[in-house]
């Protein structure tokens, strides 16, 4: 690790349990500190930061430009930000363009899988090896941890490298 690490994980349903406990796993397993947010209307947030903008375009002339309610949240947080849900990836992708850093997203883009739902989260990479697993990635891509600590998470957390991409299955 190269200094300390932390990150926003948004958790939205019931993975929002997999988001914590994928946060206990970096604090126990890298030192990584991670503020967990529950969304649970992505959906709302993306209509209120599309308020926000047609807002701004039709008052041009006031003093200040208002603010999506997410981006004001995650203004000024430190690391980069990890959304994980249940539903397709388009969920969270909608607010994409307000989330103030660097912004991955885990989704289940499919049905049917598996007979559990611990396995079908698994098989769609959502579970909380999977986002601790992307945590670390992000991660690296900033500079605040190495290919080494990807590498070792991919090892302790039995991610399969050589599975095929479930999005393409």
């Amino acid at each position: 690790m190269v200094g300390a690490a932390s990150l926003q994980s948004l958790g939205s349903g019931i993975i929002l349990r997999e988001a914590i406990a994928a946060a206990e796993l970096l604090d126990k397993d890298f030192g990584v500190t991670a503020d967990i947010w529950s969304c649970p209307r992505f959906n709302e947030l993306a209509r209120d930061a599309s308020d926000v903008e047609r807002w701004n375009r039709l008052n041009p002339e006031a003093k200040t430009a208002r603010k999506p309610y997410i981006t004001e949240l995650l203004e000024g947080r430190v690391g980069p930000a990890i959304a994980a849900t249940d539903y397709i990836r388009m969920y969270p992708e909608q607010v994409r363009a307000f989330v103030p850093m660097r912004y991955t997203v885990l989704g289940t883009d499919g049905f049917g899988r598996s007979v559990t739902r611990a396995n079908l989260r698994r098989h769609f990479e959502v579970d909380r090896y999977y986002i601790a697993h992307a945590a670390i990635a992000a991660l690296a891509a900033e500079g605040k941890m190495t290919g080494k600590n990807v590498a070792r998470a991919i090892k302790q957390y039995k991610i399969d490298v050589e599975k095929p991409n479930p999005l393409g299955v």
